[in-house]
């Protein structure tokens, strides 16, 4: 019997993902990816020593990057070194007022007991919830399809959800357990990777704090696009086929099944199976013929979608001082830019942002005595987005930076390089320039996602961080793995 060809489009986490599990089944595979590098979101660039990491710059959940790898014979340790970083991170709440986050789990305890007695009792009782949310939530619940409500109708399936709070906000989880504001934005915080505030994200995902408390901030030497580096490897190993430069101009349809793929450059590329791991909305929209499409624009237009990013690539002609490898500047009220995002988008007045300095961990980022820094202002998104607006925002949060940290950076700025809505477009076909895809809502989850697989064309599916089971690294290469397994299952 001959093989199926896989023509797979996007080389990011889920498109990577998707590709290496098809062709260790026998598919050939061609991925096609319209940048000049594969990655997607997770690209990097390099400028006269230094070597910027152009989006992702969190590794959590190390063990679904070890069971990927896994499932391929294969460890990370094969493509690249892991550091657990200590401090995990520091959250600055002011001048002078800093939380280091330690990577010991016993020392995290007293940093709380300090701050609010008892709460170490009380994070105790948070994490064994927690723990559990993540070892059925990750380890189950996300490796699901999601085409049919069938697939959680078991009854300890049920009873696992009952008891993972999916009906209760994150927000009035955490203040179950705790009293103060410092703690209860520290425990808030990595929900705001899932694309909402607290207040609308279901509780389930305390499993986050058990990803970053117990499991821990890990750094892979030279980068995260090393990971990227070892998946491509990975996968031309297995057989992948890699065509850069080569952007989609349409899923040729017929008789209701994907044909072929065409190429901007006039090239086509025949396939028994499309796997779009580009953006959702694009494809749905411009790259099949409208008849063909899952979902209407008013749709699309009522998603709740993550937040979009103001990036700032900063190389420094000096160390600096008073930072570590993650910092949150939480110096702000929340409010306002929670705000500014999600109820009334606009340009918020005081935003809060996060820096990362690597090169404090790994000197082959930067060249020798100098930094390399990322900032981020997560922003509402489709926003307008001018070199103005970014110059403005970058003072803003840089007056902060330097006063708190008490030094100078700006004079010291030897590279600089913007990144927001307009650029997540033109490189990614973002939908509204978002930068982490489809919000986490209680509406928004499971079966309530767009389907990754296209309801009236036999052979195309989706995947990536508009679809199941969600944003984020890990649930990307989730995804991969599970649309992969769907192909393979209605493939045979």
């Amino acid at each position: 019997m001959s093989q199926k060809h896989a023509v797979v489009i996007g080389s990011g986490f889920a498109g990577l993902s998707a590709a290496t599990h098809l062709a260790s089944k026998n598919f050939r595979v061609t991925l096609v990816e319209k940048n000049e590098s594969p990655g997607g979101r997770a690209r990097k660039f390099n400028h006269q020593g230094f070597v910027f990491d152009m989006g992702p710059s969190w590794y959590w959940m190390p063990d679904v990057f070890e069971k990927y790898f896994a499932a391929f014979d294969k460890k990370p340790s094969d493509y690249y070194d892991l550091i657990r970083l200590d401090p995990s991170y520091a959250v600055i709440y002011g001048e002078h007022d800093l939380l280091d986050i330690p990577a010991n789990l016993d020392e995290f305890k007293q940093m709380l007991e300090k701050i609010e007695p008892g709460s170490a009792i009380q994070l105790d009782k948070f994490l064994e919830q927690a723990a559990y949310k993540y070892q059925v939530g990750i380890h189950d619940l996300v490796t699901k399809p999601s085409r049919s409500l069938f697939e959680f109708t078991s009854p300890s399936l049920l009873a696992d959800m009952l008891r993972m709070d999916i009906f209760q906000s994150m927000a009035k989880h955490v203040r179950k357990f705790f009293k103060s504001e410092k703690i209860i934005r520290l425990m808030e915080f990595p929900v705001l990777f899932l694309g909402e505030t607290a207040e609308n994200i279901p509780a389930l995902y305390s499993l986050m704090n058990y990803a970053d408390i117990a499991l821990g901030t890990w750094y892979p030497k030279k980068g995260m696009h090393e990971i990227i580096k070892g998946m491509v490897s990975l996968a031309e190993e297995k057989g992948v086929n890699f065509l850069y430069n080569s952007e989609v101009e349409e899923i040729e349809i017929e008789n209701g099944k994907a044909k072929r793929v065409r190429l901007i450059s006039g090239d086509k590329i025949e396939a028994d199976v499309v796997i779009a791991g580009a953006d959702y909305h694009h494809v749905d929209k411009h790259l099949i013929n409208p008849k063909y499409s899952n979902y209407s624009e008013d749709y699309w237009d009522k998603r709740v979608m993550a937040p979009s990013s103001l990036l700032f690539y900063l190389g420094i002609n000096k160390r600096v001082k008073n930072l570590r490898h993650h910092n949150l500047f939480f110096d702000e009220p929340l409010g306002p830019h929670a705000d500014a995002i999600y109820t009334n988008p606009r340009w918020p007045e005081k935003p809060l942002f996060y820096a990362s300095v690597p090169s404090i961990t790994d000197s082959t980022v930067a060249p020798e005595g100098m930094e390399n820094m990322f900032l981020l202002i997560p922003l509402a998104p489709d926003l307008e987005d001018s070199e103005e607006l970014r110059e403005k925002y970058f003072h803003i949060i840089m007056d902060r930076l330097e006063k708190i940290t008490d030094q100078e950076i700006r004079s010291h700025i030897i590279f600089k390089r913007s990144y927001a809505h307009s650029d997540f477009k033109s490189d990614y076909h973002a939908y509204k320039g978002n930068a982490y895809g489809l919000a986490n809502t209680l509406t928004q989850t499971a079966i309530l996602k767009p389907s990754l697989k296209n309801k009236k064309v036999s052979n195309l599916y989706y995947t990536g961080q508009l679809t199941v089971p969600g944003p984020g690294v890990p649930p990307s290469l989730i995804s991969g793995q599970v649309v992969a397994n769907e192909v393979i299952k209605e493939n045979n």
